[in-house]
Order: structure tokens, then C-alpha cells, then sequence
């Protein structure tokens, strides 16, 4: 409907201040961080101090802890490369972009329609009535209308934002979009983790094949001993053949071990993803150190592990939820302005005869629904609850994971400190052994259980190792690596 400049600018002014004063509302709860059982502090630390303590580690390459360049310049390729890390990443620009969109909605949609449109009328034949002698009346052909429509539009229109439901929309998807940013870190965390605990692996097994490349090459000794004192005469055969079986069995378990190995390296590979073929890892002699990283109070961990903060931006996109879907209760207003023109000749178009305008405000609001908006705020507070629910079951999850690795290192440092000394003692025993059955005062048979003994204890011992270095990188891990809640996006 047209309406005149004068009559329209009091009830502008009104809608325009009355929008203004409501947009300053939103609807629905404000957020606050749900509570979190805390402890007053970690029940395995009590008591403990670690034989190799690192408390000035760099929080951000975490893995420096271990001083191996070859694993620091593999870690560094995760964060680049990972595909699970770029797939998290992804998903974090998807929930930037939809903040994106959400904000959008708080300003005015402006369009433009232009068209051109070719018409064409009459056509026929008209009959006149009967005229001179023959009676017979006359046709004539009535002229066809042609003719072309130019048409040009702008719109506008904008939903003020009375009732909070937009800003809820942009604050639920931001804490969305900021809990995505955590699922990147917690993937990359997690990543690193996973490709620190093969290398170690790796690293074992290449200290399992220096043992047993040790034990075939004493075990090769004890054959040839074996076979002089068989040509001797001193024993019997069946000694040569039972030390033959020992060399026989030590050589097929180095062998072994080197599918283990290629496994680990192709599981690094893929980690900083490359194809398996593409990455070597060469052997090592040097022990690798198991050092421990220093444990803060159970509060931090909220700040410094990324699962948690995820949890918690997700309890606070489901709160802001609810003021949407409470903000249905109440009408929406929108305002939308219309100016046009229409013209047969282009040249026509922005005469004042023939340009159009209009303007006004529209109001919806759902008198009965048959409790379907009750049922959506409903909804949306049960999702809030499973949000915190999971947030506290998170937090929990993180004690439980610290309070593990805190006990196997305490436990294995125990234990390592007892195979070490039980090593030695193993090895001294098998000596011995050989040089009594030098003398001929024992059999052979004690000569092979006293190298057994040996072996078995020194594998127990690296074995021990590689529990200690595996459960040094879960508490780094759970003690959150090198991230803290500071580096989430504000926006």
C-alpha cells in the first residue's frame, strides 16, 4: 500500500526506538560453568618422588622432555600432515562459518530484482454490420499491440532482534565453534601421544634385537665350547645338539622381532602422514630416558586439557540453546521496505510517475501450537543436561587417567630398580655356570637354564622400560601436553 513521507515517519520512529529498547533483552538463562568434582589433589603423587623429575619442561613441544632429535622432528610433521588433525581443523572453519552465518542475521537483507518484458495483445478480426444490395457485411482486421515493460526493484528487510533469539543462535554457535578449536588441539594431543608411544616402541625393539643379536653371539660361544668338549670326549652328544636348539631358538626370535619394528615405523608414517614406503627410521644404541612431567592440583587440569574445554563449550552452546528455542514463545516483528519502478521505456524509469515505494512493519505469533514450543524448551534442557552430564563424566575421565599413570610410574620405578639388580645377578649366574661346566662339575642343562634366566630377566627389564616410557607419555597426555584453555578463540 502506498503511503505518503509525512504519515510515515512518526511510526518509523517508533518501531525504529520500541526494536532498540527490546533488542537489549534475550530471553533464557544466562550461562555459567557447571560445577566439576575436584579433589584436593592427586591420591598417587602422595609420597613420590620421581627418579627423574622434569619440572621446567616447555609446556609446548612437550616431547623435548625426552631430548631425541629424531622424534622432535617427527612430532613436528603431525600438526602439518596428520589427516585426522586436518579433518579436525576443517571442522573448526565449518563452525567459524556458521557463527559467521548466525551473525548475519543481525542486520537488514538488501535485494535487487531488474527484469524486461516483451508482451504482445489483440490480433483478431472484427465483423461490421450488413450493408448495400448483396446484404453481405465487411471484416476488418483490428491492429495487434506490442509492447515492452521495464521493471527495477529494491527491498529491504530486517527482523529485529527483540527477544535474544539471534544472539542466542551466535552465542551457542560460537561456543560450538570454539569447542572445535579444541577438538583440534585434543587431536593433534592425541596424535603426538600416539606417535611418541610406537617411537618408544620402535626404540624397544631395536634394544630387544642388540639383546638378542648379544645372546645368539654368546650362545654361538657356548656351541663351540660344547663341540670341543664333545671331540674331547668329555660329554655326550646330546649336549652339542641341546645347544644348537638354544643358538637355533635365539636366532628365530631376533628375526622376529623385525616385523614388529617395520610395524611400529609404518604406524609413524601414517601418523605424520606419509605412505609407509616413504619413511626410515634408522637403529640406535642410545637408552632413552624416562623422564616425568610435574602434576599441578586436579584444578588445573580444566584449564589445560582440551576434551575438557570441549565438554564445557558444549555445556555452553546447549544453554544458549534454550533461550532459543524459549525466545518462539514470544511474536516476531519484521520490517520490510519496498521502492520500485516500472516504465515502458527506460528512459522512464526514475521519472517520479512512475517509481513506487512502501513500508511496514509485519508482527507473527502463534496462538496455539499444542504444547510443540513447550516441547522444543523441554528439549533443549534435557540436551543441557546430557551436556553437563558428559562435561562432569569428562573431567572425572581426565583424574582417572593422570591417577593411572601416576601409579604405574610410581610402581615401575619400584620395579625397574628390582629387574635391574635381578639382571645382574642373572647374568653372574650364567657365567658361572659356564665355567662349571668348563670343569665338568655341572651338566649342560644348568649351563642352559642359567641362560634362559639371563635372557628372560634382561627382556623383563626392557620390557619394564618400555611400560615406564609408554606411561611417561599417557601423563603428559592427560596432564594436557602443552595446551591451556587461554589459546581457544575468543571469538
Amino acid at each position: 500500500m502506498l503511503q505518503t513521507r509525512k504519515a510515515l515517519r512518526p511510526p518509523l520512529a517508533v518501531l525504529l526506538a520500541a526494536a532498540a529498547a527490546l533488542s537489549a533483552c534475550a530471553v533464557g538463562p544466562n550461562y555459567r560453568r557447571p560445577t566439576a568434582p575436584l579433589a584436593a589433589g592427586f591420591k598417587e603423587a602422595q609420597g613420590w618422588r620421581p627418579a627423574a623429575p622434569m619440572d621446567h619442561i616447555d609446556r609446548g613441544a612437550w616431547w623435548s622432555v625426552y631430548n631425541d632429535p629424531v622424534l622432535d622432528g617427527l612430532e613436528r610433521r603431525v600438526a602439518l600432515s596428520n589427516q585426522n588433525v586436518a579433518a579436525a581443523e576443517a571442522a573448526y572453519r565449518e563452525a567459524q562459518a556458521i557463527t559467521r552465518q548466525a551473525r548475519a542475521s543481525l542486520f537488514p537483507t538488501l535485494g535487487l530484482t531488474a527484469s524486461a518484458t516483451r508482451s504482445r495483445s489483440g490480433g483478431g478480426s472484427v465483423s461490421t454490420g450488413a450493408g448495400g444490395s448483396s446484404g453481405a457485411g465487411a471484416t476488418l482486421s483490428s491492429g495487434a499491440r506490442e509492447r515492452t515493460v521495464y521493471d527495477l526493484g529494491l527491498g529491504a528487510s530486517w527482523e529485529p532482534d527483540l527477544w535474544g533469539r539471534i544472539r542466542r543462535t551466535i552465542e551457542a554457535d560460537r561456543a560450538s565453534a570454539q569447542a572445535s578449536a579444541a577438538e583440534v588441539a585434543s587431536a593433534r594431543l592425541s596424535a603426538q601421544a600416539a606417535l611418541a608411544i610406537d617411537y618408544f616402541e620402535l626404540r624397544i625393539s631395536d634394544a630387544l634385537k642388540r639383546l638378542y643379536d648379544q645372546t645368539v653371539a654368546d650362545y654361538q660361544r657356548t656351541l663351540q665350547i660344547a663341540q670341543n668338549q664333545f671331540k674331547a670326549g668329555v660329554i655326550a652328544r646330546a649336549d652339542v645338539i641341546t645347544a644348537q636348539v638354544q643358538l637355533q631358538a635365539a636366532q628365530a626370535a631376533a628375526a622376529d622381532l623385525a616385523v614388529a619394528r617395520q610395524q611400529y615405523e609404518h604406524a609413524i608414517a601414517v601418523l605424520v602422514g606419509a605412505p609407509p614406503s616413504a619413511l626410515s627410521i634408522a637403529p640406535t644404541s642410545e637408552t632413552v630416558p624416562v623422564p616425568v612431567a610435574p602434576v599441578d592440583l586436579p584444578s588445573t587440569l580444566l584449564e589445560r586439557r582440551p576434551d575438557i574445554a570441549s565438554a564445557e563449550r558444549r555445556v555452553a552452546s546447549a544453554n544458549a540453546q534454550i533461550g532459543v528455542a524459549t525466545a518462539a514463545y514470544f511474536p516476531m516483528l519484521t520490517l520490510s521496505a519496498n521502492a520500485g519502478t516500472s516504465a515502458t521505456r527506460i528512459g522512464d524509469l526514475f521519472k517520479s510517475s512512475t517509481t513506487t515505494w512502501s513500508f511496514g512493519p509485519s508482527l507473527a505469533e502463534s496462538l496455539i501450537d499444542f504444547g510443540a514450543r513447550r516441547a522444543r524448551v523441554q528439549q533443549a534442557r534435557a540436551l543441557y543436561d546430557q551436556a553437563v552430564a558428559s562435561y562432569r563424566q569428562t573431567v572425572l575421565g581426565a583424574f582417572q587417567a593422570v591417577e593411572d599413570s601416576l601409579v604405574t610410574l610410581r610402581v615401575l620405578e619400584q620395579e625397574a630398580q628390582l629387574r635391574s639388580a635381578a639382571e645382574a645377578s642373572a647374568r653372574q649366574s650364567a657365567q658361572i655356570a659356564l665355567n662349571q661346566y668348563r670343569a665338568g662339575l655341572v651338566d649342560f642343562t644348568t649351563v642352559v637354564t642359567a641362560n634362559q634366566s639371563a635372557l628372560s630377566t634382561a627382556e623383563t627389564s626392557l620390557n619394564v622400560l618400555r611400560s615406564r616410557l609408554v606411561a611417561s607419555v599417557n601423563l603428559i597426555e592427560a596432564l594436557g601436553g602443552g595446551w591451556t584453555v587461554a589459546d581457544l578463540p575468543k571469538g
